[in-house]
């Protein structure tokens, strides 16, 4: 237990030296995660094949781990020792001035805290010792105690000094209890285990440093551009704090950069598919599913138990596991010698409901062309893997069509798409829920990028997806050059003129064979006056409804050569190239239908 005096020498500054060490340290780990991505594991993927360099690649990943895991638990360390350093500043500052209170009046303070004082001469000669926890302390200066003034003086001095000690007591033993914790095993292997416990470890310093690294500071609910002034705010050691304290919230924030958003994200994601592994585990092998009886095979009632429990959990890991694999794709080769792949970005990351999932092929901010790609109807965090190939074939075509120039595609599954085809893909409360989402989304692009000119930035709505856009475009301003849709089964409003790009910017791609469209238009089309055409032909002609795929719609319809629902991303097909070509601005290089 501290003492009084241990207090009074304490140098606080050595705390916060400390914090600095462990968080140059943190930082060091995140730079090297970084250049283990970039610099060692892309060059490997990008040029060499076998089971050797698989191999290699593999230990490589297994760096990266350990640096996350490293980048993590050291910025704890940091985040609790600065604000321990900060918690100490004020019963150190109490004491001290306690200490020259008892000095001005030349009281004595004792080892043990209680005050020696002079009696008044015109008391009794001699001196009184004041202690703490007085009965009935005298107020100092008030004249109680037949007079003797110094007595209420003692013993509002020992009270203070007692309460210096006592907060100091209560601080050490909180502090020491987290960083008793923040510790791994011996071994290079980064466990499951260990990463949920690092989501554990990060909920206790959450708890202990809270009141100093404020959770209620994180502007939650704000514009992007309020989200971006506060983080160009903070000092980069008030942004590492955030980081390591609240990454899922700060790797929520649109308007922030695309790279903190990533490390914060990268935490998440990696104390998730810890803790549902090891909640997984716990649940013990699967249990027969079927049992023989006199009646003949039932379905087993403990199956049925642990599957209602292991389920959701196996759904979330398949999810986790796919952006995962794309997260340490970086710099594999394309499918035809197309351009290995760029560094991904996890830009947003949650296992809410569905799930959710933001993840970029390069980076967004720095980028010369942007598309972002929304899934439809049964896009869920268990099934992302299959839209994060999309947008990743959108990349390769784009980077080989336009190799001068950077191309980031992103998949944004930040909205609650419909899951079941027949009851919610004809509802339209999912499109209207989703839209500020999106539009938020793309203001804050728009902001970490430096203004609306300094990157062609497209949005492709495929099937429901194309529907939220659309609902996006009455919501508020889309912050995008050109929309794209893709097997759409309506988008709210009946005619291109409608969408905030212009007439001009919007492209519509439809397989002859895709049933959507048709399926959609009674209860997703837009209505206008106007005639439907046919090869230029006006017909029916009145208060008609319209889907993009419509010639009365307006939108440049864009040759397809892919058939059925889910294919218009297939490699080097005229359906992903046409969309490529918007996406570079090649406007001149799409193929229209005739």
């Amino acid at each position: 237990m501290p003492t009084w005096q241990q207090l009074r020498d304490l140098k606080i500054s050595e705390y916060e030296d400390a914090a600095d060490g462990w968080g140059r340290v943190s930082n060091r780990a995140d730079a090297a995660r970084v250049r283990v991505d970039q610099e060692m594991s892309i060059p490997v993927r990008s040029t060499q094949k076998g089971e050797t360099p698989d191999a290699a690649v593999g230990q490589l990943n297994r760096l990266s781990d350990n640096y996350q895991y490293l980048h993590s638990e050291c910025g704890l360390i940091r985040t609790t020792l600065n604000a321990l350093a900060t918690e100490l500043a004020a019963p150190q500052r109490k004491l001290r001035q306690a200490l020259e209170d008892a000095a001005t009046y030349g009281f004595t303070v004792n080892d043990d805290g209680s005050v020696t004082y002079p009696n008044p001469v015109p008391l009794a000669s001699g001196n009184g010792k004041a202690t703490p926890g007085a009965p009935i302390p005298l107020l100092p200066g008030a004249g109680e105690g037949q007079g003797n003034e110094n007595k209420g003086r003692a013993e509002d001095i020992a009270e203070r000094i007692s309460s210096a000690v006592n907060d100091v007591n209560e601080i050490d033993a909180r502090h020491a209890g987290v960083l008793r914790k923040l510790k791994a095993p011996a071994g290079l292997a980064v466990t499951k285990e260990m990463l949920a416990d690092a989501g554990r470890d990060m909920k206790a310093v959450q708890r202990t440093a809270g009141s100093i690294v404020n959770k209620a500071d994180i502007p939650h609910g704000k514009s992007p551009a309020e989200n971006k002034g506060w983080w160009d705010h903070l000092s980069q050691e008030q942004r590492d704090e955030y980081l390591t304290l609240y990454p899922a919230d700060v790797g929520a924030l649109d308007g922030i950069p695309s790279i903190a958003r990533d490390t914060s994200n990268r935490m998440v994601l990696a104390e998730s598919q810890g803790q549902a592994q090891v909640d997984l585990a716990k649940l013990g092998p699967e249990p027969p599913k079927y049992l023989q009886s006199a009646a003949g095979m039932t379905i087993n009632p403990l199956w049925q138990v642990w599957d209602g429990k292991a389920g959701p959990l196996k759904k979330q890991i398949k999810g986790m596991d796919a952006i995962q694999s794309r997260l340490d794709a970086g710099g594999a080769p394309g499918e035809g010698g197309k351009s290995g792949l760029p560094q991904a970005y996890l830009l947003g990351f949650d296992t809410r409901g569905i799930g959710h999932a933001i993840v970029a092929n390069g980076n967004p901010d720095t980028a010369d062309n942007t598309a972002v790609y929304v899934p439809g109807t049964t896009s869920n965090l268990e099934g992302i893997g299959g839209n994060i190939n999309r947008a990743t074939h959108l990349w390769q075509q784009a980077q080989a069509q336009s190799p001068g120039e950077t191309t980031s595609t992103i998949t944004w599954l930040g909205y609650d798409a419909p899951q079941g085809l027949v009851t919610d893909a004809t509802q339209k409360h999912y499109a209207y829920d989703g839209a500020p989402k999106l539009d938020t989304f793309l203001d804050g692009l728009q902001a970490t990028q430096g203004g609306a000119d300094n990157s062609h930035t497209t949005v492709i709505g495929h099937s429901y997806g194309s529907t939220v856009v659309g609902a996006a475009t009455m919501h508020h301003q889309l912050a995008a050059d050109d929309i794209v849709t893709v097997g759409s089964p309506g988008v709210l409003v009946g005619s291109a003129d409608d969408l905030d790009v212009g007439k001009e910017h919007v492209w519509s791609e439809a397989a002859g064979s895709d049933p959507v469209p048709a399926l959609g238009r009674d209860f997703l089309a837009g209505h206008h006056w106007g005639a439907q055409r046919y090869h230029g032909i006006p017909y029916d002609v009145g208060y008609i409804s319209s889907i993009p795929s419509d010639e009365s719609f307006g939108a440049h319809r864009m040759d397809v050569d892919t058939s059925g629902h889910s294919d218009y991303w297939t490699p080097d097909s005229q359906s992903v190239k046409n969309q490529a070509w918007v996406v570079t601005g090649d406007y001149n290089r799409v193929e229209e239908d005739d």
